[in-house]
């Protein structure tokens, strides 16, 4: 696959992504234990994942390593590089890059089909249903909620790494742009600092890929 998220992230992150689960025998060490007792599905994604993940490590030029879960869940990444994972029904990436030439990335998918009902409610913040509203209007044919929580998922991963605390889907305020198929998301909370930086929004890119919605967020090193 040579689309689908290569569009959306910087030309040095490196990207694997498949349709197609892997068998358990892909995991290595510690990380079968990590999900012995896990059903069959999350037992596949976290296996397709990791295998992606390894498969994107080795154009770095980094030999084949547990990728284990961290005490969030968060995926624990070998010394100087950052990456990220996702998986939703039918599709599974990794993203990896040098932590030289990217700070932080995140990445998410999602089936391209509206929240359930309710959930919208629950991920939205400040002007957004309007934003939401006014995005139908002009843009119809897009699950522009199921995009925005997508949106949200990506900052958060790429927060993580940088502030190692909870960020609620209400504390992040999003701007969309249909026509250049970006976002930007304003934190309503203080943000990390990194280096010489405070960083206080994070912008992405965002696609349509077959049936999925796909949104990264990066930021340069310094």
């Amino acid at each position: 696959m040579t689309a689908g998220l290569g569009v959306l992230l910087a030309a040095v992150v490196e990207i694997e992504q498949t349709t197609a689960d892997a068998p358990d025998s892909v995991l290595l060490p510690g990380e079968l234990s990590a999900v012995a007792g896990a059903v069959p599905r999350r037992r596949a994604e976290f296996a397709t994942v990791r295998d992606c993940a390894r498969r994107a490590l080795s154009r770095l030029g980094h030999p084949s390593v547990p990728i284990l879960p961290g005490p969030n869940r968060e995926p624990l990444w070998p010394g100087g590089v950052v990456g990220s994972l996702t998986h939703c029904d039918g599709y599974r990436a990794a993203a990896v890059a040098r932590a030289a030439d990217i700070l932080t990335l995140g990445i998410d998918a999602e089936t391209h089909e509206p929240l359930p009902d309710g959930v919208a409610e629950l991920v939205t913040v400040g002007d957004e249903p309007h934003l939401l509203a006014r995005l139908a209007v002009a843009v119809p044919g897009i699950a522009w909620d199921r995009l925005l929580f997508s949106a949200k998922e990506s900052i958060y991963k790429a927060w993580f790494p940088l502030a190692h605390a909870w960020l609620d889907f209400t504390e992040c305020e999003l701007a969309i742009d249909p026509e250049s198929g970006t976002f930007t998301g304003r934190l309503l909370v203080p943000g990390p600092t990194a280096g010489t930086r405070t960083i206080d929004q994070f912008t992405g890119r965002w696609a349509i890929h077959d049936r999925h919605i796909l949104t990264a967020v990066w930021e340069p090193a310094d």
